[in-house]
């Protein structure tokens, strides 16, 4: 007894048999699934234009939505003032009515941002204070949390490029630095439960590594995520409702007047283009992972990932067929995400080691 208080006063960390690692992987990964349910609202919220209707950041006051006719003049006069407003909604008619329908997503999805920190800061000080972390993995879940503030931080800066009177949406750069840190955070937490989980089966269980194959898979991945985020900002999901043809040819036609670097990060038609054909890579690279987990013995990250990719496709054409129908795009981007999730399997599959 006396041994073990010596060594909570060193400050050492309690081993395995002490810890409560599979506690801490479920509890990750119900925040996981909170990052998927925030992922899929904020589609609903950039789909429904709803995003640039709250002008302030107040992250303690602003959980507290308007309450008299009054504060909702107030948040809607501020609206008035910004180019989304001036150049689109307000020549459209908008009534304070038709603003508190948007104001409602913009606020909801800040509110899941916020109720996603409390989920994972209060059982983080909790398990942290009852000493049953298992060692070595402190340093993790404080950048997780991290992460998790400065997603907030993305997001208020992604706003912010859209405030002003010139602008009539968010910056297309700032929309894809938002969604991806979410996506990695999201990949970050499902890591570290398959580690938890290991640990709590095995108690001399290593962390599982990333390997080459794991690494080049998830940059593929990363660049269909930007750029599927590019067309997300820049409405390019409309650039044509026709598939595999776009304008009634393979290759659309792309203003390179600027130069190719603004076609390849600003042309509507030629992002969209690379949105749609770079999925073939990302597929094939995803085939080779899921064939690498199954060899390693995870069958089910295997069909994980099939089944991920294999809707995400369906979803993807179909998206595009229908013009980008509002509740068919929130399921892309939904399932989108669940294939990141998928992918992390798959990768920490293939990494897992050995005591």
């Amino acid at each position: 007894m006396t041994a073990q208080a010596s060594k909570l006063v060193e400050g050492v960390v309690p081993s395995a048999t002490q810890s409560r690692p599979r506690a801490l992987a479920l509890w990750l990964l119900s925040v996981a699934a909170l990052v998927v349910l925030m992922v899929a609202v904020g589609g609903i919220t950039r789909l429904t234009e709803s995003g640039l209707s709250i002008t302030e950041w107040k992250p303690v006051t602003g959980a507290i939505p308007p309450l008299t006719d009054a504060q909702w003049q107030a948040e809607f006069d501020g609206y008035k003032q910004i180019g989304e407003y001036q150049q689109i909604n307000g020549p459209a008619g908008m009534t304070l009515s038709d603003y508190k329908f948007i104001y409602f997503w913009e606020w909801s999805h800040r509110l899941l941002g916020r109720l996603i920190g409390l989920a994972f800061a209060l059982p983080l000080a909790w398990f942290w204070l009852r000493g049953v972390v298992p060692q070595g993995y402190k340093p993790r879940l404080l950048a997780l949390l991290a992460l998790g503030g400065l997603q907030g931080v993305f997001g208020w800066y992604m706003v912010r490029s859209g405030l002003s009177t010139q602008m009539t949406d968010v910056s297309h750069f700032w929309l894809s630095i938002h969604l991806l840190t979410a996506l990695f955070t999201l990949a970050g937490l499902v890591w570290t439960a398959l580690d938890l989980f290991d640990l709590d089966r095995d108690s001399r269980a290593r962390p599982a590594r990333l390997t080459a194959l794991g690494l080049g898979v998830g940059l593929i991945l990363f660049v269909q995520l930007m750029l599927g985020a590019w067309v997300a900002g820049l409405n390019a999901g409309l650039a044509s409702d026709t598939w595999p043809l776009m304008q009634g040819r393979f290759f659309p036609e792309a203003d390179w007047s600027k130069g190719a670097f603004w076609a390849f990060t600003h042309d509507p038609f030629l992002l969209h283009f690379l949105h749609r054909w770079w999925a073939w890579v990302v597929v094939a690279g995803l085939i080779v992972l899921s064939r690498a987990a199954k060899k390693s013995g995870v069958r089910r990250a295997s069909v994980a990932i099939h089944t991920a990719f294999g809707t995400q496709i369906l979803l993807g054409i179909t998206t595009v067929l229908t013009s980008v129908a509002l509740w068919i795009a929130v399921l892309h981007q939904l399932v989108g995400a669940l294939l990141v999730a998928a992918t992390a399997w798959g990768a920490h599959s293939v990494g897992r080691r050995a005591s």
